[in-house]
C-alpha cells in the first residue's frame, strides 16, 4: 500500500471504497486519516499527539503535533482524555486504549503562540513522512477495521427501526440448523426455535420473515428474523387486508401452533364491515396467500368479543358449546359439550382447546355433558353429607337443603327464618331449629363457611394416559395428581418420596407403595421409550 503527498489517488481509493462498501466518501477519508496518524505515530513517537489531515480535493497529506495549553500551578492541571488511540495493528487485530492529549506550560506555549490561552490546543505542522512496509500494512489494517466499523453502524442504524416490521430474503445457506437470509447487502439469521417446523427451505428460495431484533453487540450486527411469531401472522395479514392496514379491522389477539394451526381473533368497530370475511377475502384468495406462506398452516378467523363466554364459544369453533361456567377469581372457563362434540372442541392433542385458551387468555376445561353432570351430582352428594353429619339431619332435609341452594352450614346459619320456613315442607319451627344448630356448628368449627368440593373432574386431554396405566394407579389417586399438576409420567418420575408427599398429603398411601410408583414412572420415562 503505497501513500503518497498530493496525490489525488487517495481521493480516488475513498471513492472507489465508499462506492464498494455503499457508505459516505467522508467515512473512508476519516478512516484513512486514522491510519496514517497511527503510522506518522510509529516515526515521531508514540509520546505525541498527531493529527492527521487530508485535503477532500487534492488528496494532500498534512500533518500536525498537538498540545493543549495549561497553568502548571493549578491543582486540576492534568491529561485530558480524547477518546480512543490505536496502539497496534496487525493482520489479526487492531487494538486500542484511551488516549492523552500532550500539554504544554502556559509559558512555553505563549513563545510559540503569543495569543495563547490556557485551554487552547497548539498545532505544529510535522514534515511529511515515506510510508514504510511496516507502517503501511498498520495503516492498511486501520482502514479495514475503520470501514468495517462504519458497515456494523450503517447495517445497525438502518435495521434498528426495523424491528417489528416483515423483511424478505434469499436463503444464502443453511449451517448448524440455522439459516442464514441475505437482506439485500445483509444477512439475517432465521434460528431453530423460530423456524416453521417441518419447513424445508432450499438455498436461493425467496421468503419473508418477521425481524425479531437486532443485536449491536458482537463482531458485526446480527438480525434475527422469525416465522414463528405471532406477530408475524399479524403483519402478513396487513399486507393482504387492506381494511388491517388501514386500522378499520383490528387484529385483538392470536395464538399460533406454527406450521400447524393458529386462532386469530378480528375485530371492526365499523358495523357495515365484516371482519371475517374481510381476512378470508373472495373465495378464500386473502387467507389462502398467508397460509402459503406459512407452509400450509391452517387459520381460524374468529370475531373478536369482550365477553369471555361469547369468546370461547367462537374460539372452540367448530365445536358446538352447551353450557359456559365462568370461574372470574381464577381466571378460569369450563365449557360444557355434547358428548360426540368433545373430541373435537378438543382436537388433536389437545391442540384446539389450547389455542383457545391462549387466544382468550383464561384456562379453559372442556367438560362433556355426562361428565359435568356427575360432578354436580357429587358435589350435591358432598353437601348432603356434610349437613348430615355436622347438622344430625335426616338426608331427605339434608338433600332438600342442598337443592335450596344452601351450600355450607355458614349459608344455614346466616339465613332468616323466613326463608327456610318458606321452603315447603318446613315451617318456622324446623327453620328456628335447624339455624340454632348451624350457629353451634359454626362457633366451634373453622370449616363452616366452606363447600365441600366435588371430586375433580380429570380433563383428559390434559392427562397422560401412561399415568392410568401405571401399576396400582386408580381414579383418585390420578384425581390427586392432577390436581397437584401432575399430569405427565415425566412429572411424576422426576419426583423424589419428600416431593410427592409435600404435593399430595393427603394421599393416604404407604411410604412403599409411593417408593414403587414414583420407579415405575422412572422406568416408563426413562427405559420404554
Amino acid at each position: 500500500m503505497d501513500i503518497g503527498y498530493g496525490n489525488t489517488e487517495l481521493i480516488q481509493i475513498a471513492e472507489a471504497v465508499a462506492r464498494e462498501k455503499n457508505i459516505s466518501r467522508e467515512s473512508v477519508i476519516i478512516a484513512l486519516e486514522d491510519a496514517i496518524r497511527v503510522a506518522a505515530r510509529r516515526k515521531y513517537g508514540h509520546e505525541h499527539t498527531i493529527r492527521a489531515e487530508i485535503d477532500r480535493k487534492t488528496g494532500e497529506i498534512r500533518l500536525f503535533r498537538e498540545m493543549q495549553v495549561i497553568d502548571p500551578d493549578a491543582p486540576e492541571a492534568k491529561d485530558d482524555e480524547e477518546g480512543e488511540e490505536i496502539i497496534d495493528a496487525d493482520e489479526e487485530n487492531v487494538r486500542f486504549h484511551k488516549k492523552q492529549i500532550n500539554t504544554i506550560p502556559l509559558e512555553e506555549a505563549k513563545l510559540k503562540r503569543s495569543d495563547a490561552q490556557v485551554g487552547d490546543v497548539i498545532s505544529e505542522p510535522l514534515p511529511p513522512i515515506d510510508l514504510g512496509r511496516v507502517a503501511a500494512q498498520s495503516a492498511k489494517q486501520v482502514i479495514m477495521h475503520r470501514v468495517r466499523e462504519i458497515e456494523r453502524n450503517k447495517l445497525y442504524e438502518e435495521f434498528k427501526d426495523k424491528v417489528g416490521q416483515i423483511t424478505s430474503g434469499v436463503v444464502e445457506k443453511i449451517e448448524y440448523g440455522n439459516i442464514i437470509v441475505k437482506i439485500g447487502g445483509a444477512e439475517g439469521i432465521i434460528k431453530r426455535d423460530y423456524q416453521i417446523k417441518g419447513e424445508k427451505l432450499r438455498n436461493g428460495e425467496r421468503l419473508r420473515a418477521y425481524v425479531a431484533e437486532v443485536n449491536k453487540e458482537g463482531k458485526d450486527p446480527q438480525i434475527v428474523l422469525s416465522r414463528t411469531h405471532n406477530e408475524f401472522l399479524a403483519a402478513l395479514f396487513a399486507q393482504e387486508v387492506p381494511e388491517i392496514y388501514d386500522g378499520v379491522i383490528e387484529i385483538r389477539s392470536i395464538a399460533r401452533d406454527p406450521g400447524s394451526r393458529a386462532k386469530i381473533a378480528v375485530f371492526s368497530s365499523d358495523t357495515s364491515v365484516d371482519p371475517i370475511g374481510s381476512c378470508v377475502g373472495m373465495r378464500g384468495a386473502r387467507v389462502q396467500a398467508v397460509i402459503n406462506e406459512l407452509n400450509g398452516e391452517k387459520i381460524d378467523i374468529i370475531q373478536w368479543s369482550s365477553d369471555p363466554a361469547t369468546m370461547v364459544v367462537n374460539a372452540l369453533s367448530p365445536a358446538e358449546v352447551g353450557k359456559v361456567i365462568i370461574d372470574e377469581d381464577r381466571h378460569r372457563i369450563e365449557v360444557v359439550v355434547p358428548n360426540e362434540q368433545l373430541s373435537i372442541a378438543i382436537g388433536r392433542r389437545g391442540q384446539n382447546v389450547r389455542l383457545a385458551s391462549r387466544l382468550i387468555g383464561w384456562e379453559v376445561d372442556v367438560l362433556t355433558e355426562d361428565s359435568e353432570s356427575k360432578r354436580r351430582t357429587d358435589e350435591f352428594n358432598a353437601i348432603t353429607q356434610k349437613f348430615i353429619s355436622s347438622l344430625d339431619l335426616e338426608e331427605i332435609l339434608a338433600q332438600l337443603l342442598a337443592s335450596e341452594g344452601y351450600t355450607s352450614v355458614q349459608d344455614i346459619a346466616d339465613a332468616e327464618i323466613a326463608d327456610i320456613a318458606g321452603i315447603e315442607g318446613l315451617d318456622e319451627g324446623i327453620a328456628e331449629e335447624l339455624i340454632k344448630r348451624a350457629k353451634d356448628y359454626a362457633s366451634t368449627h373453622e370449616d363452616a363457611a366452606f363447600s365441600p368440593p366435588a371430586p375433580t373432574v380429570i380433563d383428559k386431554a390434559k392427562l397422560d394416559p401412561n399415568i392410568l396405566g401405571l401399576p396400582g394407579m386408580d381414579e383418585a389417586l390420578a384425581s390427586k395428581l392432577y390436581v397437584a399438576d401432575i399430569r405427565k409420567v415425566l412429572d411424576l418420575a422426576d419426583l423424589s418420596h419428600d416431593e410427592f408427599v409435600e404435593k399430595i398429603p393427603d394421599s393416604g398411601l404407604e411410604n412403599s407403595f409411593v417408593d414403587s410408583i414414583i420407579m415405575a414412572a422412572r422406568d416408563l420415562a426413562y427405559f420404554k421409550k
